[in-house]
């Protein structure tokens, strides 16, 4: 259940605080078709590709072949105070290509089309539109299930399967016994964090009271980053807008557990008094700075992992575009690159998701009474 709650934090978050949506065929598609007005067919844009493929998107585009486009489109939910609620297909789109219900995704060809400036209308976003498909100033609210919250939830319904079928393991088989299949793979990991990580930095009973959320931070994490390495997935820990969600539930949990000796330390430092002008804002900043560092850590991490992948596969076609043989000759080592980079992101999936739960952790023992002096006895 905490699993479903993240998610349905993370999607209100995500949604509302970020505009990062994009379309990931939508570079392959631009080189496909033509339309009245457009420029002449470019060749391969690397920087279109890769951004187009680590953006999230309205829409879950797998791969394409020649002009066939493997996607699943996704469920539209836009709400403005004069139009009431629409709800429709991402597919009515067609793509960016045309409007629906006065909306329109904005791609590439529309922008230009419309001498639109990028910067303001970028795309992959829904805007709305007026009957000759120019934007108005109209402000909606987009609860859209884009690729990055269907993978979520996703996340979130394997999290849950394999938690209760663990929890039944132990019910049905008792605690005495030797665990087997699922139960053997997890049961280790779930003693490290509770022992390594919880209890260290957690002090006293309130370990116990803290274990389920560190427990839920670190798998949630781990799995978005294990179904990110698939081929055709979302980049769910690689969108800021995700970490930064999930940071923000870090760091109201490590408020909610703060008392008053954290904040008179906070903002009455045991320092001679002069020095506590200097001290005391330092300390105050060090408080949001801490659930900032979380963000910007995992998403750094797996976002410069996709990016590196896709940057290597890129080369192929780069090389392909100068010679052809020279882009087949290159394709070996493009291959070896590829396979020594995803065994490094799988370490780095794991890495991350228990550095995210160990500072969680660390934090929340911070801000409880007697953190301090625990810290000094470790």
């Amino acid at each position: 259940m905490v699993a479903l709650v993240m998610v349905i934090g993370l999607h209100g978050i995500s949604n509302f605080s970020f505009a990062e949506e994009a379309h990931p065929a939508a570079a392959t598609e631009e080189a496909h078709e033509q339309h009245a007005g457009e420029e002449p067919k470019k060749g391969f844009d690397a920087k279109e590709v890769i951004l187009g493929h680590v953006k999230d998107a309205h829409d879950w585009h797998f791969f394409s072949m020649g002009d066939t486009h493997v996607t699943i489109p996704l469920p539209v939910i836009l709400y403005s105070p004069t139009r009431g609620l629409s709800v429709f297909s991402s597919s009515k789109f067609h793509h960016g290509h045309e409007s629906h219900d006065g909306y329109r995704l904005v791609d590439q060809h529309y922008v230009h089309e419309k001498g639109l400036d990028p910067a303001k209308y970028p795309t992959g976003t829904i805007i709305a539109v007026d009957e000759n498909n120019n934007p108005v100033e109209e402000k909606f609210y987009d609860f859209s299930m884009t690729k990055n919250i269907t993978s979520m939830i996703i996340a979130a319904v394997l999290l849950l399967v394999i938690m209760l079928s663990v929890a039944k393991a132990y019910k049905t088989r008792g605690s005495k016994k030797a665990p087997k299949g699922l139960q053997s793979l997890l049961e280790p990991v779930i003693i490290f964090i509770r022992d390594e990580v919880v209890k260290p930095n957690i002090p006293g009973k309130k370990a116990e009271k803290f274990t389920p959320f560190i427990l839920t931070v670190f798998f949630f994490i781990l799995i978005n980053n294990l179904l990110g390495l698939l081929p055709g997935s979302a980049n769910v820990t690689g969108n800021l807008a995700v970490t930064f969600a999930l940071a923000l539930i870090s760091f109201i949990v490590t408020m909610l557990s703060t008392s008053k000796h954290f904040w008179a330390h906070i903002l009455n430092p045991p320092v001679p008094f002069l020095m506590k002008f200097i001290l005391a804002p330092v300390e105050l900043i060090g408080v949001f700075t801490k659930p900032v560092s979380l963000m910007i850590r995992l998403f750094a991490n797996i976002m410069a992992g996709h990016i590196i992948i896709l940057s290597i596969i890129s080369l192929v076609f780069i090389f392909g575009a100068i010679n052809a043989v020279t882009g087949y000759l290159f394709l070996p080592v493009t291959i070896g690159f590829n396979i020594v980079m995803m065994m490094l992101e799988l370490l780095v999936a794991f890495i991350q998701a228990f550095i995210f739960a160990n500072l969680t952790a660390v934090f929340i023992g911070q801000s409880m009474e007697g953190a301090h002096d625990e810290a000094h006895h470790h």
